[in-house]
């Protein structure tokens, strides 16, 4: 049993539609859709175009990370073995679902899986990274406005790792994530203290502490990368409020485990 979850807020059924094609024709077995928009405007043409998806409607946004998991509970409540968290602005290449789920089958000790995430361009988004310190978002908050501490990004953001090269990396993007549902059920759920933002980390965090958390290359998916909390002043706070949220839970400058983990995802690379 595959199951995938995608939440919304706003998209209009044009813009998931090839999604949705997509995900029905690459063996997942359940999808749904959790649409945490003021209003269920695509709901009647998902039903009637898409019987088997199981459309979810919450007219008061419990955020990313709550909405899916929802769905990851439905999915449990069926008996899924493996679950898909993807965003709606994705878009499939290749083989990438039976391929990751390939890997899991093959690879007990992982827990969760993301491919390379690539830009519309074809250019790859740098996604796999170390796990922060508030210096960290410091400086990538500097290094996308005025190209400063380049060094620093490229090494945080593992960006000087041959790209075809599969790996262990502490965090994990949330836009494309392939999970095992025994390890979920064993390391819980998203947190949902995030509303949006860092609610990936938190739990590819918590999952590698227990499981192997891969960076699977050999397969991709297009992400439309949006970057909206540098666009917009509302989106800004909700990303402040998680990072705040983040270390509140983790520790701010003292977090011995942040070190033992960042250590042994180096250690990969000597």
């Amino acid at each position: 049993m595959i199951t995938a979850s995608i939440v919304l807020f706003k998209q209009t059924y044009a813009e998931i539609e090839s999604l949705l094609n997509g995900l029905n024709q690459s063996g997942i077995n359940t999808l749904f859709i959790i649409d945490n928009s003021p209003f269920n405007a695509i709901e009647e043409k998902i039903k009637i175009n898409h019987p088997n998806i199981q459309y979810i409607h919450q007219a008061d946004n419990p955020g990313f990370g709550a909405a899916h998991n929802i769905a990851i509970k439905k999915a449990m409540s069926l008996g899924s073995r493996y679950h898909f968290v993807v965003n709606p602005d994705v878009h499939l290449k290749d083989h990438v679902v039976m391929s990751l789920v390939d890997f899991l089958e093959n690879n007990d000790e992982v827990g969760m899986v993301m491919p390379q995430i690539l830009n519309t361009d074809g250019t790859i988004q740098y996604l796999p990274k170390f796990l922060p310190t508030p210096i960290s978002f410091y400086k990538r908050i500097l290094y996308r406005k005025f190209n400063v501490f380049k060094s620093f990004i490229t090494k945080y953001e593992l960006r000087d790792i041959a790209s075809n090269l599969i790996y262990d990396t502490p965090v994990i993007s949330g836009c494309f994530t392939l999970f095992r549902v025994s390890a979920l059920q064993e390391i819980g759920l998203y947190d949902d203290r995030f509303f949006m933002y860092l609610e990936d980390w938190d739990i590819s965090r918590r999952m590698n502490v227990k499981y192997r958390t891969v960076y699977y290359p050999k397969v991709a998916v297009v992400h439309g990368y949006a970057a909206g909390s540098s666009k917009s002043y509302g989106l800004f706070k909700v990303h402040i409020s998680s990072i705040r949220a983040y270390f509140r839970k983790w520790g701010w400058f003292f977090d011995s485990e942040r070190a033992r983990l960042n250590e042994r995802t180096r250690k990969q690379f000597k």
